[in-house]
């Protein structure tokens, strides 16, 4: 077992500097086939661990290597399971339990007792049980409760114990091998051997006490020359405590001259501060002379308002400087803060009176300037106006700051004295483009005493009057040329109206957001709480469900347009409503352009713009006129009545929706409200084709069939003209029917011109379908050769021509000259005809073979009876 332990612990754990304490050769309980080995092992590095292995023997070999391993920590029970017999049985409880057998029971109760003095010394707490194991073999703890001496030598037996395995370093060794060199004999008598080492020992015992004894002399030098040191130091220690007296009384006076310099280092910098702070809160506060000078002075000219506005920029900036509480205190403060509040109190006041003085003053100087008319469709520009108050921007900002009630009082006077020059302004200019849309200037309305009171009467009247005759359909059918002329005329008031208002609006808008800083200060944005507006609640609710800034910035700008040009919208809607009962079609002109503006292809609006929310809010009357339009044009569709005295020919309403459609497609050119025209022609068409149908089965005098073929080819001709993509289904359906309609006419008015000798081929092929073989036919009494013969001689030549003659007349009387479809129609008969001949003369060849039997007119001839009578006619 020794040189197994041996080998173990060098070619095992002496690569890994681990050291072996204890062994033991086991096989698992039940399986003793396999052996190994459990090695109780430490390291040798710190802190130390020690750990047990399980080392098998390769199959191959004589090496070890190790299978498994435990941290001795993580041991918690050794179960010997006989504490008086011996046995070789004992568990192990790690992760589990794990039952080994020794070979034999010395060697277990060996490795037991060094798991158990590696848990005493390396584990501190948390120490695993030893159950059923002999008291004996713990020896460690029978020793601990003696005295304490015991206790340190069986300590040290413990470490002999465990370290009685020590491998020699490679000095040792090489003096062992030249030791045992120069004493060859050592190796066969060991006596000798001894003696030799006990003879060198002495040798060298009394070499030591030689050496000692000769440097006695000179220790005693040594120690006296220590005691004149100890003399030495003590003098100098003497003077060092003298030394320390008089350094005693200078210390204090240090600490007190640093005491003293300390305090005025403070009282230095208190000084400083001091200073600093007062000159800080002096030129926070200073207020110079010509400042004051300016702000008690007038606005009359451009200087002096740039003079104010500087000084008021000043005060404001002193007023806002920011001054700590306990600087409130100072006189001087408070007296400066008071002449701010003076000043700023009658600079408010002064201004305010003003800038109200000049907004009446421009209010009553605008509406004279406005009195007279011009024969221009224009509105008054206010350039002017705007150019003299903007040098007062910065003060409006300034006295929204610092008087915020005198600030609203003047927005309320602004408002109040512009929006009549505004309402003024704008009927006039929409009563001129209403009496221009009449063909009158405004001079001349004004001349007789046409007022918007008498416009509006003229407007009932052309309402009855357009009522009486047929609203749109009247309206297309009048003459081509005085349409070209008002359409014209409309579109080019209508866009001059468009061009007009844009740049009134917006300049005034864009002035406004600048002058009254509409845009300034989120945290006022209760601005302008001037009754505006009826959308005041509404914008207050805003406010409070938290809206941007933007979005309320944008609200405050509107209300303050709204009241400004509180007439704009009313007049816009007048004016369309005017167009509207002047001509339906001017509402499709309308539609276009106000969709243009409010989409900014026109004009570059912005969201915010004034004039594109009122033209939003216009856009949805123009377009509910339009519907109406439509609905209402659908509705005269519907009710369309033709005369039953004469024939049909194309409807009324299908020419009209021709025109409809070519004005339509003109003003809707690029557009990009299309697709509200593309509803109308929807619904419009489909309203036509089922009219169409109606009208067809009512009228007695035309055929059905001819009033939907012709009505069908102007409609194909129509859309295929135009080239409409939304009703290209429609066109296809219309060309369906087209053909349909016309092959039901031909069929039914040509039907059979050779009448008994259809009958005849009728029963033939009665017979062969039968049975009867087609060349035995003839053999039937009543399909002979002769009664075939007897047939076709009563067809000659000149009875087929006069019968076409006769359906030629018919067809004429029932078509209509508008589409020219006679030829047309004369021409498939002709087709249709040839077919019948055709057809005729194939049944005669399979079933009459080689009788030569054959009509008396030929195709040749059919083709000039056919030519004849379309050239005659």
């Amino acid at each position: 077992m020794t040189a197994i332990r041996h080998t173990l612990q060098r070619d095992v754990f002496l690569p890994t500097d681990e050291k072996l304490v204890g062994v033991v050769h086991v096989t698992k309980a039940g399986k003793r086939k396999k052996s190994s080995f459990l090695c109780a092992v430490v390291t040798t590095d710190n802190p130390t661990q020690a750990y047990v292995y399980k080392v098998k023997k390769s199959d191959r070999g004589d090496t070890y290597k190790k299978r498994q391993q435990w941290l001795l920590r993580n041991l918690k029970l050794v179960d010997g399971k006989d504490a008086v017999k011996e046995c070789g049985d004992f568990d192990l409880h790690f992760d589990k339990n794990y039952k080994w057998v020794a070979t034999n029971s010395s060697e277990k109760n060996t490795f037991v007792s060094s798991l158990w003095k590696l848990c005493q010394r390396y584990l501190s707490r948390k120490k695993p049980d030893f159950v059923n194991v002999n008291p004996l073999l713990l020896e460690f703890d029978a020793v601990s409760v003696g005295s304490s001496g015991s206790t340190v030598s069986h300590q040290e037996t413990t470490s002999a114990d465990l370290e009685d395995y020590q491998v020699l370093s490679e000095r040792e060794k090489s003096d062992l091998e030249r030791m045992m060199t120069e004493c060859d004999y050592s190796i066969t008598n060991a006596e000798a051997f001894t003696e030799q080492l006990t003879k060198d020992l002495l040798e060298l015992d009394g070499a030591n006490i030689q050496a000692i004894m000769c440097s006695e002399q000179q220790v005693q030098g040594l120690m006296s020359l220590f005691d004149k040191a100890v003399q030495e130091v003590d003098k100098i220690e003497t003077q060092l405590n003298g030394y320390d007296t008089i350094l005693s009384g200078v210390k204090s006076h240090m600490e007190l001259m640093e005491d003293k310099d300390r305090l005025m280092k403070v009282q230095r910098n208190n000084e400083e501060k001091l200073l600093s702070q007062l000159s800080s809160l002096v030129e926070k506060l200073n207020f110079p002379e010509e400042y004051i000078d300016a702000l008690e002075g007038d606005l009359s000219s451009p200087y002096k308002i740039q003079e104010c506005t500087a000084a008021a920029k000043k005060l404001q900036q002193c007023m806002d400087e920011h001054i700590h509480p306990c600087l409130y205190k100072l006189r001087g403060v408070t007296d400066q803060k008071k002449l701010f509040d003076n000043l700023r109190k009658n600079f408010a006041i002064q201004l305010s009176k003003h800038l109200n003085n000049f907004f009446i003053k421009m209010g009553l100087d605008g509406g004279i300037r406005t009195m007279p008319y011009t024969p221009e469709l224009t509105i008054p520009k206010h350039h002017n106006s705007h150019r003299d108050l903007a040098p007062y921007t910065e003060l409006m900002l300034w006295l929204r700051q610092a008087d915020y009630t005198s600030f609203m009082q003047i927005a309320k006077v602004y408002v109040s004295s512009i929006s009549k020059l505004y309402d003024r302004e704008i009927k006039d200019f929409f009563e001129s483009a209403r009496m221009r849309l009449q063909g009158k200037s405004l001079l001349e309305a004004k001349r007789y005493g046409l007022s918007s009171t008498k416009l509006t009467g003229s407007i009932n009247d052309l309402s009855k009057s357009k009522s009486r005759s047929g609203s749109l359909i009247d309206t297309v059918h009048s003459s081509q040329a005085d349409i070209s002329m008002d359409k014209y005329r409309f579109d080019k008031i209508f866009e001059q109206v468009m061009t007009e208002l844009e740049p009134a609006v917006t300049s005034e808008q864009e002035f406004c957001t600048m002058f009254f800083h509409l845009s300034h200060d989120p945290a006022e944005m209760d601005f302008m709480d001037l009754s505006f507006s009826s959308n005041e609640v509404e914008f207050e609710e805003d406010c409070m469900d938290g809206a941007s800034f933007t979005k309320r910035k944008n609200l405050e700008s509107e209300r303050m347009m709204g009241e400004l040009f509180s007439t704009l919208e009313q007049e816009l809607q007048y004016f369309i409503a005017f167009s509207d009962k002047l001509d339906p079609h001017n509402t499709m002109y309308m539609l276009v352009r106000i969709s243009s503006y409010v989409s900014g292809t026109s004009y570059k609006f912005t969201q915010s713009s004034f004039l594109s929310i009122v033209l939003g809010s216009c856009l949805v009357m123009v377009k509910r006129n339009f519907d109406k339009n439509v609905k209402s044009l659908i509705q005269e569709v519907k009710e369309a009545k033709v005369s039953k005295k004469s024939r049909c020919g194309i409807v009324s309403f299908v020419t009209q929706f021709k025109e409809f459609c070519v004005q339509a497609e003109h003003i809707f050119q690029g557009a990009e409200r299309r697709i509200d025209l593309d509803k109308a022609y929807k619904s419009l068409i489909e309203t036509v084709f089922d009219s169409l149908q109606r009208l067809s089965v009512e009228h007695q005098k035309t055929p059905s069939s001819v009033i939907l073929f012709e009505n069908y080819h102007h409609l194909l001709a129509t859309l295929s003209e135009l080239k409409i993509t939304c009703l290209e289904d429609e066109r296809k359906e219309a060309k369906v029917k087209y053909q349909e309609h016309l092959q039901a006419y031909i069929t039914n008015y040509l039907g059979h011109p050779l009448e008994k000798l259809n009958h005849f081929f009728e029963g033939l092929q009665a017979k062969v379908a039968q049975g009867v073989k087609e060349d035995e036919v003839g053999y039937q009494l009543a399909f002979s050769k002769q009664e075939l013969r007897k047939v076709i001689k009563e067809y000659p030549g000149k009875e087929v021509k006069k019968g076409l003659e006769n359906l030629y007349r018919k067809v004429e009387k029932h078509l209509c000259d508008e589409e020219n479809l006679l030829q047309v129609v004369w021409h498939l008969m002709q087709d249709e005809f040839i077919r019948q001949y055709k057809h005729y003369e194939d049944v005669i060849q399979r079933c009459y073979p080689g009788s030569k039997i054959s009509m008396e007119f030929t195709i040749t001839d059919i083709l000039d009876y056919f030519s004849n009578i379309a050239q005659s006619h």
